[in-house]
This record gives C-alpha cells, structure tokens and sequence, in this order.
C-alpha cells in the first residue's frame, strides 16, 4: 500500500529577496567597428601598395647584386626595406580583395624602422669622411651611378613612399602605446648581430674603432631615440586627420 500523497499547500512562502548590492553589474560590452563594417575594395590603394613592394624589391635586389647579397643584407636599412616588401605586398592584397587591414603593430613598426634608418643615413652617414657606402668602397658614389641609384631608393624613396602611405591611405588611430617597447625588439637584436659579427658596418657601431664600452654607449642612445621616435610617431597617428572612415 503506497503513502498518501501529501496535499498541496495553498500559500507558498516568498522566496527571500536578492540584495542588488551584491550582484556583480554588467559591464557595457564593446563591438569594435571592424566587427560590424565589412572591408571595403579599394583597388587604387592595392596598385600604390604593389608599386612600393617592387621598388623595394628593386633596391635590395640592387645593392645585393652592387654588394653581395649576404653583405647587403646585413645593413639595418636593407632589412627593414625588406620587411616593408613583404608587408607592402600583403597589404595590397587585402585592399584588393578585401580583406582585413594588417595590425597596426606590424604596420607601424615597419614604418619606424624604414623612417629612421632614412634619418641615421641623411643626418649622420651621407657625408661622412670616409664616404659610407655599402660596397666597401673608399670613394663616393658617383650621381646617377648604380650604387647611388641603389642608396637614394633605399634611404629616400622607400621611406618616403612609407610616410605618403601611412598619411594618405592609412586611418589614423590604429597605434598605441604599449607597441612602441615591442618595436625595439628587432633594433635590439641587431645589435646583438653586429656585436657578435665584431664588424664594422656603421662607423658609431664600429667595435674595432671604438672598443665596445663605447659602441654600447652609442647604442644605448641610438636606442633610446628609436624610442623617442616611436613615442612621437603614436601621437602623430591619434592627432592626424583620418584619409579613410574605413579599415583597408
């Protein structure tokens, strides 16, 4: 014989009431613009952006055969020009298609590192005594001479086309502070390269001239102006006007 059901009772106490001040509040979530406003095609910005990739090409594919390729290529500025190619590249592949713009860290880096090895060669190395050069010779580079040719397009044009770039095809806004210590990694290591290699390729960076106490102490300020620079070049983005209302 089963249990009698037990009747149901016909007043239910009231639960007791939750207190509002111990419930965590919700937090306004935050939806990027990217998230809702879809890339948009802009084939003119993809051609500008390829024609860059190739002149960078042209002059590391020209100071590595004036020079050597491994020799070229240990130049700071011969690096970062072939950084900006395959940046430049991937860049005018996205706006073509379209497709999401590259972060602002890669971009940004990229465009420091060309801009300041422009300024180390045009305020300290284009008119020193011996003339730098990156062929190793001991006279200047005649106008209009292949060598010239290949150091105007590495220290002028490329850097040049990197700021009308970022100026005129970039949204501004994109860079922030915390990226500008992660920039001088790659700085960083290659001077750990040219310590290593004990070879004299800049003549502030020159160990054998010097010793070392004094080519780090060189270092430390060339170090330290990259990093003024990339504390200068943020702002400059967060304060220029936007070419753009979308990402490209």
């Amino acid at each position: 014989m089963t249990a009698p059901i037990p009747p149901v009772p016909r007043e239910i106490p009231d639960l007791p009431a939750i207190p509002w001040a111990s419930t965590p509040a919700l937090k306004p979530s935050f939806v990027p613009v990217t998230a809702v406003v879809a890339p948009v095609r802009r084939p003119l910005v993809a051609v500008y952006r390829l024609l860059t990739a190739l002149l960078a090409g042209a002059g590391v594919a020209l100071e590595s055969y004036l020079a050597g390729a491994a020799h070229a290529l240990s130049y700071f500025q011969v690096q970062s020009t072939v950084l900006l190619a395959v940046v430049t590249l991937v860049s005018a592949s996205r706006s073509w298609r379209p497709h999401r713009a590259l972060p602002a860290a890669l971009t940004g880096a990229v465009l420091l590192y060309v801009v300041i090895g422009a300024v180390i060669y045009h305020g300290l190395l284009a008119h020193t005594t011996p003339p730098f050069t990156m062929t190793g010779a001991t006279a200047p580079p005649a106008r209009w001479h292949a060598q010239w040719a290949a150091l105007q397009v590495l220290h002028t044009l490329i850097p040049l086309a990197a700021v009308l770039d970022w100026l005129l095809l970039t949204p501004a806004s994109r860079m922030h502070l915390r990226q500008a210590a992660g920039w001088l990694l790659f700085p960083l290591a290659y001077l750990v390269f040219l310590l290593v290699r004990a070879r004299a390729l800049y003549p502030f960076l020159d160990v054998t001239a010097h010793g070392y106490r004094h080519t780090l102490a060189n270092a430390l300020l060339l170090g330290l102006a990259i990093y003024a620079s990339a504390l200068l070049l943020i702002p400059l983005d967060h304060a220029r006007p936007s070419p753009v209302r979308r990402r490209v």
